[in-house]
């Protein structure tokens, strides 16, 4: 018993009509009837092929502003039907339902709706009814019926057509069923989502999420294991976003990294001066600014020379020639930035394995979002850490108050810290970090790698003393012990930011004030984990 169908019959009823008149004509000429409606029927119909209405086969007109129009028994009993159940033939000729064999059915354009902005009225009219229902009916029946709901499934099943003479495999239509239900689970998940923003339920019982293939990966984190990128459908500038111009393909770990990357990098804002972000493993290793991006880059790269080999760079403004000719200096992976000058392009050409991103934007740090992360048994969701504080958030609490130069280092560090594993410790100056410490058990720990960096990166540049003297730091959480301030202090420290709200802030400002510390709080904690 084959399991190949031919296709006798289909219906074609879609939004986006990109495709459609090739793919109504190469079926009309293997000899398939072609059913529509509305929009589409008219295409077709203009394009020359014979066509015949949905309303015909139903007996009844588009209604209620095409409401109604393909929910019909003979509708879904043409795509329900088993074609192998004697009761179910009989129920077919009885009451004249011809079977449907291909329904290719993209959905009311939801998505793009809400994108757009529009009104509550509008999106709840743009939400497909009969497209769904048809779609689940015709997937239900993948034995025998073929659902197309991407356009870039046409070329394939043409493709099945010309190689099994006007048949299709099951195994395609059960990819093709595959895909279907991912369809209209993603449809549903988008429409459930912009719902409950639309009422304000930031916690609604029941939550859907969906993605789309972006890109199958090599592996994850190890080779072991198996690994899909997918795209959400937002339109926020970065990786997901990204035209990548060169190299090869990008790894799990790349994915995550350039994310990282850019992510921190769009908190510096143009009008500000350049600015360049090196991550490694998630975590910054060297953040700067610069009169130039060539300047941003040296000084980002001087924070940490060792890690930032096989690193992920990110800019906050065009990549132009001398700063790709500073990057090629070592060893990167990725380059992230919202343009590339043609020169710039051209440098990086002779690293094929250098992969050059463009974004053609920041990302908005300030806009909401929501961040998804999984554990055994369901997922946490939260929104986006999109705090940011000013000068005027800031409480001095110790005697001596920091200097303007300070409260802009301070500042610096803080943005930086945001976007480090906790605990984190952050040691800037001048715009520059000098020292990092990222994702220990303890602040302490955190505070005494942060130093040790500092001091590193000092003797290899041979420098007397740490680039930790005279730092501002930064501390995403508070000091829950002086230890770690004190840490600090020992390393050269001149000023502190972080959240305060200890059980023992007095303590610690006490132990600022004698080290000489001028500390300021911001009443804002970024623990990233």
């Amino acid at each position: 018993m084959t399991d190949l169908h031919p296709i006798r019959r289909a219906l074609l009823s879609v939004s986006d009509k990109t495709g459609l008149i090739d793919l109504g004509r190469a079926l009309s000429e293997r000899g398939v009837e072609l059913l529509s409606t509305g929009g589409s029927a008219k295409a077709l119909r203009d394009a020359g092929l014979d066509v015949r209405d949905v309303a015909d086969v139903t007996g009844f007109p588009e209604m209620m502003d095409g409401r109604v129009k393909t929910l019909h028994p003979a509708v879904h009993g043409g795509l329900l039907a088993l074609r192998d159940n004697a009761d179910h033939r009989a129920a077919m000729e009885a009451h004249g339902i011809g079977a449907i064999d291909l329904l290719v059915v993209n959905l009311y354009p939801f998505e793009a709706t809400v994108a757009a902005g529009a009104g509550y009225d509008d999106c709840i009219e743009n939400i497909d009814i009969g497209g769904p229902a048809m779609i689940r009916a015709a997937a239900k029946n993948h034995a025998f019926v073929n659902v197309v709901v991407d356009v870039e499934d046409y070329e394939p099943l043409l493709g099945e057509l010309r190689d099994n003479d006007g048949a299709t495999t099951l195994a395609f239509r059960q990819t093709l069923a595959q895909t279907a239900y991912a369809r209209t689970a993603a449809y549903d998940a988008a429409v459930s989502t912009w719902m409950a923003s639309a009422i304000d339920a930031p916690a609604p019982r029941r939550r859907a999420v969906a993605g789309t293939l972006a890109q199958t990966l090599r592996y994850g984190e190890n080779p072991h294991q198996s690994a899909a990128f997918y795209t959400d459908g937002s339109d926020r500038p970065g990786v997901a976003t990204a035209l990548q111009l060169q190299g090869k393909a990008l790894s799990y770990n790349n994915i995550n990294d350039t994310d990282a990357a850019f992510e921190l990098v769009s908190e510096f804002d143009p009008k500000d001066g350049p600015a360049v972000a090196i991550i490694k493993h998630a975590n910054p290793c060297g953040v700067a600014r610069g009169a130039t991006m060539a300047e941003a880059y040296t000084r980002a790269f001087a924070c940490d020379q060792t890690s930032a080999f096989g690193g992920i760079i990110a800019l906050n403004g065009e990549l132009d020639a001398e700063t790709a000719e500073a990057i090629t200096g070592i060893f990167t992976e990725v380059v992230i930035a919202p343009s590339a000058t043609e020169d710039a392009k051209a440098l990086f050409s002779a690293k094929k394995n250098l992969r050059l991103l463009t974004t053609g934007g920041l990302a908005d740090p300030t806009a909401h979002a929501q961040t998804i992360r999984q554990v055994a048994g369901g997922y946490l969701m939260q929104d986006k850490d999109n705090g940011r504080i000013g000068l005027d958030d800031l409480q001095v609490v110790t005697k001596l108050a920091p200097t303007d130069e300070q409260l802009q280092d301070l500042l610096f560090a803080w943005t930086v810290a945001k976007h480090v594993k906790s605990n984190a410790i952050v040691y800037a100056r001048d715009g520059q970090t000098v020292g990092v410490g990222a994702g220990q058990m303890s602040r302490l720990d955190s505070a005494l790698i942060a130093a040790t960096k500092a001091q590193r990166m000092a003797d290899a540049l041979g420098l007397d003393g740490s680039l930790a003297k005279g730092a501002a730091v930064a501390s995403d959480a508070f000091f829950p012990f002086a230890d770690g301030l004190l840490e600090a202090a020992a390393a050269g420290a001149s000023c502190v930011i972080q959240p305060g709200g200890s059980m023992r802030d007095d303590e610690v400002i006490a132990a600022a004030d004698e080290a000489g510390l001028a500390m300021v709080f911001t009443g804002m904690r970024h623990f990233r984990h």
